[in-house]
């Protein structure tokens, strides 16, 4: 009998987490979704967990674990996004931002490595091109995917001696819902930089809502689970990709006042 492979997604029940679950179903994978709902997709199994209580999340995936005959593949698509200027942003946020988006993703890839350490196994941290090229009046997310791409690549080093491989995906702007699930402090919290706030928020959501599909990232995060050597850091998209590489190569400067006159409308 054919073992199937198994992946655990984190944060599957929208966006990008759903159609990874919905393609790796359709590829005949056993999933698990963990999240705070369920995902609709047919045929996966859903655990309820929220990523930010870290000893409920390593609690799942160990039971998780401990059911399944292997587990091939972790994918940490759970985030979470605050609009709201640095000088005012509060400490209860950031710090739950944090969480989620990276905390999180660092409590699923502790509780999942020993049950990959015998038979290898990969590992993708969904973060975002926001993690190279900063998103205005979105400091905390953008740092956040920064570290978390960087938490991939020292992942990558440590566990490549047990054919574990690590890989940080990066999409750009995405349409889905997470758009509109964006905290975005009020004029009264924002203040002197409130018509700014509002400025840099709509051209973020045109962007994101202009952007790619979930599918094409879900079908990227397919293709690196299949490939024998994927990428250490994957930018979804050809256009993605070229502003990324020339970010890369002009002025910081540069890069940072087009970046600037991006979201300023």
């Amino acid at each position: 009998m054919d073992i199937k492979n198994t992946a655990i997604v984190i944060g599957g029940s929208s966006g990008i987490g759903c159609e990874t679950c919905s393609k790796l179903i359709n590829g005949g994978w056993n999933v698990t979704n963990i999240s705070r709902t369920k995902c609709k997709v047919a045929k996966v199994d859903n655990e309820i967990a929220d990523v930010v209580s870290g000893s409920t999340l390593s609690d799942v995936i160990t039971r998780t674990g401990e059911k399944c005959v292997n587990i091939d593949a972790l994918i940490y698509c759970a985030g979470f996004s605050m609009a709201a200027p640095i000088e005012y942003a509060k400490e209860s946020d950031y710090r739950y931002l944090f969480d989620v988006n990276f905390f999180g993703a660092l409590k699923a890839m502790q509780a999942v490595i020993p049950f990959m350490k015998s038979n290898g196994g990969k590992i993708i941290l969904v973060g975002s091109l926001g993690g190279e090229l900063p998103l205005l009046f979105d400091s905390f997310y953008s740092s956040s995917k920064a570290a978390l791409e960087m938490l991939a690549k020292e992942a990558y080093l440590e566990l490549k001696p047990y054919n574990i491989k690590v890989t940080a995906l990066l999409p750009g702007g995405t349409r889905t819902e997470f758009t509109f699930k964006r905290k975005v402090y009020s004029s009264d919290e924002t203040k002197t930089y409130s018509q700014k706030v509002g400025s840099a928020v709509s051209a973020l959501s045109d962007m994101e809502q202009r952007g790619m599909s979930p599918v094409k990232v879900a079908e990227d995060i397919y293709n690196i689970l299949l490939s024998d050597k994927p990428p250490v850091v994957k930018v979804s998209g050809f256009k993605n990709s070229t502003y990324r590489i020339i970010s890369h190569i002009i002025p910081e400067k540069v890069t940072l006042y087009f970046d600037d006159r991006m979201y300023r409308q």
